[in-house]
């Protein structure tokens, strides 16, 4: 199937690995042209970097001064934003050890960069474009392991929502995707959510990553290309009446409808 997307421009946050890495390869398959946005550059976004449809554009996207550099460094409209980036540090002391810094980290992190990169860009995206936001099962399943995390990603899910109402008449597309666990750093890799909370409780990441598994139907975590192909359906024109929806790939970890 054609998605049309070759020829079109997407921004997308949050690149240099997991599933912004992931995002960024599906969308230049396709044919898109991708502006990737990462603090730094790694070894993966240095591979990209041969590809002429794709640029690398470095900024710290937790500030208000990185998300302005960030509109010095791209031109011309954008077709799809993506915004992705985010971070879910584990809280395994619970609410009264997250200080008032790692709340403000978080939220600026996994909420407001989303807002201020979407503000930032809106007069560029034109009609026809469309805005994927990448949320959490954890906006719905409320976790007191990521309470902040959990409290960023459910605004974000509700500034999808109101947002994709207001863009809808301007023939804008505003949708978000709400992933369960996914075999990424962020969860398995060095300082991720398994080893963190391994360190807490005195078991074994490996236990710690078999005891999230045991909560999917599938069995296993969700790889970051399947998310990456779901952001590219979304992105596509081929879906021009899907919006203010919340797609969940979770392996069917959430147990309500």
């Amino acid at each position: 199937m054609d998605l049309e997307l070759s020829g079109r421009t997407a921004v997308v946050t949050g690149a240099g690995r997991g599933i912004g890495l992931a995002v960024t390869k599906a969308l230049l398959a396709e044919g898109a042209r991708v502006v990737g946005v990462s603090r730094t550059p790694t070894g993966d976004t240095d591979a990209l970097g041969s590809n002429p449809g794709y640029l690398f554009v470095a900024a710290d996207l937790s500030s208000i001064e990185g998300v302005a550099s960030l509109g010095e460094a791209i031109t011309g409209p954008v077709d799809v934003l993506v915004n992705n980036v985010g971070s879910a540090p584990p809280r395994p002391g619970g609410f009264g050890t997250i200080t008032e810094e790692e709340w403000q980290q978080t939220l600026a992190l996994n909420l407001l960069a989303a807002v201020r990169v979407t503000r930032l860009l809106l007069d560029r995206i034109p009609s026809g474009g469309a805005i994927v936001n990448i949320v959490s099962e954890n906006a719905i399943l409320a976790d007191p392991l990521v309470l902040d995390y959990s409290a960023a990603k459910a605004g974000l899910l509700s500034v999808t929502k109101s947002l994709s109402k207001q863009l809808g008449p301007k023939g804008i597309r505003v949708n978000s995707i709400s992933p369960g666990p996914v075999a990424t750093d962020l969860w398995l890799g060095k300082g991720g959510v398994a080893q963190t909370v391994s360190a807490a409780n005195g078991s074994s990441a490996d236990d710690v990553r078999k005891g999230a598994e045991q909560q999917m139907v599938t069995g296993r975590f969700t790889r970051p290309e399947e998310v990456a192909d779901l952001v590219a359906m979304l992105a596509s024109p081929r879906l021009g009446n899907v919006t203010g929806a919340d797609f969940v790939i979770d392996g069917g970890m959430r147990e309500t409808m």
